[in-house]
């Protein structure tokens, strides 16, 4: 998704969202977070990006809800 994402709004590397923290709280017990790219890219108007950042998110909450 990050090439979608620079293929259409060429500045957007600075904002993508490639960071996830997986942290071992007790043994068996994870918290993982993230940046939610709707919200990070929601600063730049392009509609295109916005379709990149919303199918992301997605994908990323489906990621979260299987752990």
């Amino acid at each position: 998704f990050a090439y979608q994402a620079l293929q259409s709004e060429d500045k957007i590397g600075t904002m993508l969202p490639c960071n996830i923290i997986i942290h071992q709280i007790a043994e068996g017990e994870v918290e993982v977070a993230a940046v939610d790219p709707t919200a990070s890219m929601s600063a730049v108007e392009n509609k295109d990006l916005g379709n990149i950042a919303n199918n992301v998110r997605s994908r990323l909450q489906e990621m979260v809800e299987g752990l």
